[in-house]
């Protein structure tokens, strides 16, 4: 990752604005999804990593307390500009979730009864899934010609999807052999 991001320093700096903005637009396109809109814009967008960069950084978020996209917007932030640019990228990253967060479930909590209100939730929930599992594709894309790499997604699927196991019981087996796995490709 960290080539990728001296990259981005070897050019125009990143500015504090231009991470609240980019936050701010993950936020505000990414109800349900952000992982998906982080990605559009942080890798294809700003090109402020690579499509690798963006993939460990993500896997290294995986193990942070918290939501992922949360996390990658300090780690972000604060690689690219420190501690200001940790506080600014998270600052831009919750404004708007919490505000329509917090008038939308008190809505949602006074009419959490009524029928429509229920299957619009259900067609939400659809479509989320729908862009997490598109999200996943693309992620993958990378490791699309490292067959270990490949079977140890489809174990962590089967272990979530079909065998329903808890995620850290999941990641707990498979992170160690999955390390030593890849260090005895290289």
């Amino acid at each position: 990752m960290a080539y990728a991001l001296e990259e981005a320093h070897s050019g125009a700096r990143v500015t504090l604005p231009a991470l609240f903005v980019t936050f701010l637009k993950v936020s505000l396109y990414g109800f349900g999804g952000p992982v998906v809109w982080a990605r559009r814009f942080i890798v294809e967008q700003r090109h402020w990593l690579s499509d690798q960069d963006f993939a460990d950084l993500l896997s290294l978020c995986q193990f942070l307390p918290g939501p992922n996209v949360a996390s990658i917007t300090v780690c972000l932030g604060s690689k690219l500009r420190g501690r200001a640019g940790a506080v600014v990228a998270l600052a831009g990253f919750i404004v708007i979730p919490w505000s329509v967060g917090f008038a939308i479930g008190t809505l949602f909590l006074h009419y959490a009864d009524v029928g429509p209100l229920q299957g619009v939730l259900r067609g939400v929930s659809a479509v989320g899934a729908g862009l997490i599992m598109a999200t996943g594709l693309k992620l993958l894309m990378p490791h699309r010609d490292r067959p270990m790499a490949l079977l140890f997604a489809a174990l962590a699927f089967l272990g979530l999807a079909v065998a329903k196991l808890p995620l850290l019981l999941v990641v707990l087996a498979l992170a160690p052999l999955s390390i030593a796995a890849a260090r005895t490709v290289r």
